[in-house]
């Protein structure tokens, strides 16, 4: 009986954790990279800003993608730019252009000291 409790208490706790996770599934990296076209001209093709002040998007985590993304869109966080870009973007057009960029290979590197 205790068994089952203690059983049960960790499928509850692992299935919480994996929430999150689960809410980012469904994008299709393909149509991300169709409609990241407009993002090229201050992210770069492939997500790798080559302007110092625009982050580079390229290997970052799909969830933190989404995150940012619907932030823009709720103006949760505020950026003129970035809000407007996110609030004609659907839901899945966020998930998708977050698997696009979390695929792409980034040139992030820690200079010489």
């Amino acid at each position: 009986m205790i068994k089952n409790s203690i059983r049960s208490g960790l499928l509850a706790a692992a299935l919480t954790l994996l929430a999150p996770v689960a809410g980012v599934a469904g994008g299709d990296a393909e149509n991300g990279k169709a409609l990241s076209v407009t993002c090229a001209a201050c992210h770069g093709a492939d997500g790798n800003s080559t302007i110092p002040t625009n982050p580079k998007l390229a290997g970052q985590y799909e969830s933190y993608l989404v995150q940012a993304l619907n932030d823009y869109k709720s103006k949760a966080r505020d950026n003129a730019i970035m809000g407007g870009f996110a609030a004609a973007l659907s839901d899945q057009d966020i998930r998708d252009l977050a698997a696009y960029f979390a695929s792409q290979e980034s040139t992030l590197y820690v200079p010489d000291r």
